[in-house]
Formats: structure tokens, sequence, C-alpha cells
């Protein structure tokens, strides 16, 4: 089943990326008024694109990382691999703030800054791939996590074999 959820989560995540790298294209086209840009050809595309196919896939990606993390959390990559997903999370919100702007008429930037940040999700996708293959267990002077079952000793210092833990007074109310 561990196999099967990760193929489904490279699938998701492989369909969202593309999305992210897609959209700010159309972006460059709207504004430089292209063949793409045309109202009727834009509108319904970008929120296709946006609404049915990324943000879907961006969900399957979450959920199903979400389980494949509560199965076998393990080292250091993973938090930063969070902490990346998150950018890319906001990316994907930003690229939907843009969405709804150039909708209602209001551009605010010009195609320069649609190509710059259309090389963002490359920097996240790369960021991924780097801490999915190298999967480092440790970063910087961080102690690696526990990888096996934990000793009341490693829990709490001092604590001898045998005692409990001190019992919690909570004040009365």
């Amino acid at each position: 089943m561990y196999f099967w959820l990760k193929i489904l989560h490279i699938l998701a995540m492989t369909i969202w990326f593309s999305g992210l790298f897609f959209l700010p294209r159309l972006f460059v086209a709207r504004h430089r008024h292209e063949i793409d840009a045309d109202p009727e050809y834009w509108n319904p595309v970008t929120n296709m694109l946006f609404f049915r196919i990324m943000t879907p896939a961006a969900l399957a990606t979450i959920t199903v990382g979400g389980i494949l993390f509560a199965w076998n959390p393990a080292g250091a990559w993973l938090v930063l691999k969070l902490v990346v997903v998150a950018g890319a999370v906001l990316l994907h919100l930003y690229f939907g703030l843009l969405l709804y702007e150039l909708g209602h008429d209001r551009d605010h930037h010009g195609p320069t800054f649609y190509r710059a940040i259309g090389w963002v999700p490359l920097v996240f996708l790369l960021l991924i791939a780097g801490l999915t293959g190298a999967k480092p267990l440790t970063l910087g002077n961080l102690p690696a996590p526990p990888m096996g079952p934990v000793e009341a000793e490693e829990i709490v210092p001092g604590l001898e074999e045998g005692e409990g833990l001190p019992r919690l007074e909570l004040p009365e109310s």
C-alpha cells in the first residue's frame, strides 16, 4: 500500500507542478495580447487549469503526503521538504490571486514579472527533489531524530528505571 501511495503522491505532484509552470506563461500571453489572450479562450482555460486540475492535484499531493508522513516520519529532510511545500502552496494561492485580479482586468505586473515568477516553481521542484533524494537525517548542529523505541531515560534525563513520572498538580478553580 505504501508503494501505491508514493506513486499517487508523485503523480499528483507532477500534475500540480505542471500547472504551476504553465499558468505564468498564460499570464504573459494575456499581458502581451497574444493569440492565447483572447478572453473566450483565456478565461475558460486558466479557470479549468487552476480550479479543476491544479487545485485538486495540490490537495491530493498534500493529503497523500500527510498520510505518507504519518506512516513513516524520519529525518530533517522531511521538515525542510514541508517548508518548501508550504512555499509551493503559498505560490499556488498567489497565482490564484493573480488569476482573480486578471479576471477583473486589473493587471499590476508586466510580462517580465510573470516570466520571473514562472521560474519559482522550478526552484521549489529542484529543492523538493534534492531533499527527497539526499534525505539528510540531520541539518547542521541539529541532532538526528530517534529512529527506534525511545526509553524513559531519553525523554526525561535523570529519571531512574521503574520510577514513574512526577504527578502534575493542577490548581483548583
